[in-house]
């Protein structure tokens, strides 16, 4: 993959600009903004053994007018690797954010998070998920 300037920052007319633009953080989408509707934005996946390598799917629907494009999901932490709908979602359908995650570093409690970047006026959008490793 050909390395990208991610120091452009782009404003799109209402995009929200609460958050500061950081370095490594994707410019806003050029794409018309719509909205989505998530089947559920934070997972616990309970008791898992240490080790275990688990994966939740979260849904999502697109409730706007406009094609919903993600255009990258960015995991906190090496732990968690994302898979999600690369195509444009069409009004109504739904796609699919899935995070897959290795339990192998952790002992606990952990909570972990990936942000979504797409055409949406308050991107990024946080997905959490949260498990009690045993050992």
């Amino acid at each position: 993959m050909p390395p990208t300037d991610s120091s452009a920052v782009h404003v799109q007319e209402g995009a929200a600009t609460a958050t500061p633009a950081v370095a490594g953080t994707p410019a806003p989408s050029n794409q018309p903004l719509t909205t989505i509707a998530l089947s559920e934005n934070s997972f616990d996946f309970g008791k898992i053994k240490k080790g275990d390598k688990v994966e939740h799917v979260y849904e999502i629907t697109n409730t706007g007018k406009n094609p919903l494009v993600i255009s990258e999901v960015k995991p906190g932490c090496g732990c968690t690797v994302p898979d999600f709908t690369k195509e444009p979602i069409m009004p109504g359908k739904k796609g699919k954010i899935t995070l897959h995650f290795d339990s192998s570093s952790f002992d606990g409690n952990v909570s972990k998070y990936a942000d979504v970047f797409a055409n949406v006026d308050k991107a990024p959008i946080k997905l959490t998920f949260t498990a009690n490793i045993q050992p």
